[in-house]
């Protein structure tokens, strides 16, 4: 498999997006590392299901990323890190002059401080072995802007700038920079949403998904997994050696509007 003998680091891929992207790498034949802020044994038991169902090494390694040094230690815990998916991030909804302070510098830091400090630490590491690939998951916000989302959509937009610096400093190597600009994503924490917002708008759940949840996003279908996990395994592979320092949206068109 195209990647085999590589080894991919995940933040924030214990569920969803992240823990999606991981069984793709895993299944192109890269060794993953999992990652997110709890210990708990259900954490270790994914990294072992990866392992014995796609034969590939996985682990679970610890590290808050809202901490800086807690990211850099990821990486070297990890070991080889030739392929960084920064994926971590929280979110939270206010208008702006309401925006708790505390949640602002929570959400800097874990979606956008903690992919810079991840990279550099992770760059020396592609360097010596002669091949890296970075892929940033963004967001449609990091391309355009919703109301009540300030942290939010400043972090994604900071994620974008910093992918095309990132790709400018390593144009001239073997590593790539790229990041991913995903629409809305049924993961599990939407799919729990589904039902209140059901109730909330009494209406059916397909009715709930495409004329509420799905407003902006022309598609009318939300994005899997699978489809993100996808799009990175393709960054990593021969045929994307030429993409850097760019933005590839699975948003269903909402950047087309």
């Amino acid at each position: 498999m195209e990647l085999s003998g590589k080894t991919a680091v995940i933040t924030g891929s214990n569920s969803g997006i992240g823990l999606g992207i991981a069984w793709e790498m895993a299944r192109a034949g890269a060794d993953v590392v999992l990652n997110s802020f709890t210990d708990r044994d259900e954490d270790h038991a994914l990294a072992e299901q990866i392992a014995s169902e796609t034969g590939v090494t996985a682990r679970y390694i610890k590290a808050d990323m809202s901490k800086g040094d807690d990211c850099r230690a990821l990486v070297e815990q990890a070991g080889a890190c030739d392929i960084l998916i920064n994926n971590a991030g929280i979110q939270h909804v206010a208008p702006i002059d309401e925006f708790p302070a505390d949640k602002w510098d929570a959400i800097i830091a874990i979606n956008l401080n903690s992919a810079f400090h991840t990279t550099a630490a992770a760059l020396p590491k592609m360097r010596a072995a002669g091949w890296g690939r970075v892929v940033n998951i963004a967001s449609a916000h990091g391309l355009t802007a919703s109301p009540y989302k300030a942290a939010y959509v400043a972090a994604k937009h900071g994620i974008v700038g910093m992918t095309k610096t990132v790709a400018l400093e390593t144009a001239q190597e073997p590593i790539t920079c790229n990041a991913i600009c995903p629409g809305y994503v049924l993961t599990p924490l939407v799919e729990a949403q589904i039902p209140d917002t059901m109730e909330k708008y009494n209406m059916g759940r397909e009715e709930v998904i495409k004329k509420v949840m799905l407003e902006r996003q022309p598609s009318k279908e939300f994005a899997t997994v699978e489809q993100l996990g996808g799009t990175a395994v393709f960054l990593c592979s021969a045929a994307a050696a030429q993409i850097t320092g760019t933005t590839i949206s699975v948003d269903g068109g909402w950047t087309a509007l």
